[in-house]
């Protein structure tokens, strides 16, 4: 969801594969290790298989909105730090939360309190600024808020009687926004 909306904000045109990961064709394991989406073929024959990677690629041909706010080297490197967070910390975390049973180490609870830490500081960004960085919707902004959203979906009662108001404001401002509304619509939600 994160590539693809990056692609649409850079406006740049590539054909997109839809693939059911219970039946992967036999292209997309031949041209990516991991096997999973999603996989951008460079007309070169380049490979690039992370979602944060086709994000930066498709930024750094087209930034039109500076998602990247090209001329503030700190915000960058601020924002590369948080979704590094967010990779590397948080999705575990939210991985686990959700699919508790296959991770018996802890309980459920235990997997979102942990996963809380990371939205508490969200909330704290959030409560400076409308957006993570600034009042402007940005590369952060997209490459956390999907998360963001299966984490709320795993328990919406409960995320939505929960403290972090400025999270779930930020959350509904992204998901009303137009690039998500376009890319949610040509592939059903």
């Amino acid at each position: 969801m994160r590539a693809r909306m990056a692609i649409r904000i850079a406006e740049i045109s590539v054909d997109q594969i839809e693939v059911s990961l219970k039946n992967k064709p036999q292209e997309l394991i031949n041209r990516s290790l991991k096997a999973t989406v999603p996989v951008l073929v460079l007309p070169d024959g380049k490979v690039i298989d992370q979602s944060r990677d086709i994000m930066l690629w498709a930024l750094q041909k087209s930034d039109p909105h500076n998602w990247l706010c090209r001329d503030d080297e700190l915000k960058t490197q601020e924002m590369m730090l948080l979704v590094d967070q967010c990779d590397q910390e948080f999705k575990p975390l939210l991985d686990r939360y959700k699919y508790y049973d296959r991770h018996p180490e802890f309980s459920q609870k235990e997997y979102r309190r942990r996963a809380e830490v990371f939205l508490e500081e969200l909330n704290t960004k959030l409560s400076i600024h409308a957006f993570l960085t600034d009042e402007s919707i940005r590369f952060v902004d997209i490459a956390i808020f999907p998360f963001i959203r299966q984490f709320a979906a795993v328990d919406n009662e409960w995320f939505q009687q929960s403290h972090f108001k400025n999270v779930q404001r930020w959350l509904e401002v992204c998901i009303a926004s137009q690039v998500f509304k376009k890319v949610m619509e040509k592939y059903g939600g």
